[in-house]
């Protein structure tokens, strides 16, 4: 009688081969050990000038702003080393700062990527939560007043990357490039007064303002006396002076420089906050509802640094030439051309 050894053998290295194999997969498919990071604290480790320079504002407008809304973020359990709202408003304000990639934030303070992307949608939305109390219209006559002497007294005049879902071409503006599409209102001292922060870059200037609570408050006769100023791309309308095709008589020229002179503190107010904040430049890198509240909240932060004098740091161009492009007239029916228009004869003449 023979036995079949060879075969039985082979036999065995193929079984003992696969057991090898389903070991080595269960192995680097463990997850990785869950491991603590002594985390990077840049309040205590920059000096002040550094501070500023990463964070855009000083230690001590930090605190004040920590005491806003620390409250707010402050875990309700220290388990698992809960990230302190100290250090998730500087990772917030550092993402702000730059537009870098999360990862890159996380590396900086020893946090991890993912844990970067909730923070900053945290962060932004208790942030945005401040809005009523730092951006507002004029509210009585005294602070209507004011800005109509603040306008007359400068220029003489009276008054993102592309998402990754099936909508990423209606964030497509008319440059080529992915963006939202947001409609502010300031007054002369640069702070703004009103932001409209939720429609698509492929939205034309006039719809958003058509669809806007302003509108309506202006219909109403709720800033009765008062004007908007818009560029071209803008109907003109009887509460809302742009600026005229082709200017001819010494009326309209004055009017004409007084209008583009005056709403370029618009431009300017655009201009300060892309460079006080870079994120909104270079691009948000975040879902698109996330983005929306991370413009509400540098605006927020804007004003917020204004009232406390908190100056930008030094070396910083405050103004983006390219904001000042004209844009041409809105070829639509202009129903506030007599407004314009006798506005300008009893006003420039």
């Amino acid at each position: 009688m023979y036995l079949n050894t060879s075969s039985s053998s082979s036999s065995s290295n193929s079984s003992s081969s696969n057991d090898d194999e389903h070991i080595f997969e269960i192995i680097i498919n463990l997850p990785r050990p869950w491991t603590f990071r002594n985390r990077f604290n840049p309040l205590e480790n920059y000096d002040d000038l550094d501070f500023k320079t990463r964070f855009r504002l000083t230690k001590n407008t930090f605190m004040m702003l920590l005491n806003a809304v620390g409250t707010d973020l402050k875990h309700c359990t220290s388990r698992n080393f809960a990230i302190i709202p100290e250090i998730q408003l500087l990772i917030a304000l550092r993402y702000y700062a730059t537009g870098a990639f999360q990862a890159v934030l996380g590396d900086h303070i020893q946090v991890h990527k993912s844990t970067v992307c909730r923070i900053v949608k945290r962060v932004s939305k208790r942030l945005a939560c401040l809005r009523p109390f730092f951006i507002n219209m004029p509210k009585n006559q005294n602070e209507k007043q004011e800005v109509l002497i603040g306008f007359y007294q400068t220029h003489n005049f009276l008054g993102i990357q592309s998402p990754n879902s099936d909508i990423g071409e209606q964030f497509r503006n008319r440059k080529g490039y992915f963006s939202f599409n947001e409609q502010a209102v300031c007054n002369s001292k640069i702070e703004i007064m009103n932001i409209v922060a939720r429609w698509p870059g492929s939205v034309h200037d006039s719809t958003v303002f058509d669809n806007s609570l302003l509108r309506a408050q202006f219909i109403n006769n709720e800033y009765n006396g008062c004007f908007l100023l818009g560029d071209g791309g803008y109907p003109c309308r009887s509460y809302l002076m742009t600026p005229l095709l082709n200017p001819t008589t010494n009326s309209e020229k004055k009017y004409q420089k007084a209008q583009i002179g005056t709403r370029n503190v618009i431009e300017r107010v655009f201009g300060v906050l892309k460079r006080r904040f870079p994120v909104l430049s270079v691009g948000i890198r975040t879902q698109p509802k996330t983005a929306l509240t991370t413009i509400v909240a540098t605006a927020v932060l804007y004003n917020i640094l204004l009232k406390l004098n908190d100056e930008m740091p030094l070396n910083e161009q405050l103004l983006d030439n390219n904001l000042l492009e004209e844009l041409p007239l809105l070829p639509v029916r202009q129903i506030g051309n007599v407004v314009r228009n006798d506005t300008i004869e009893t006003y420039f003449s």
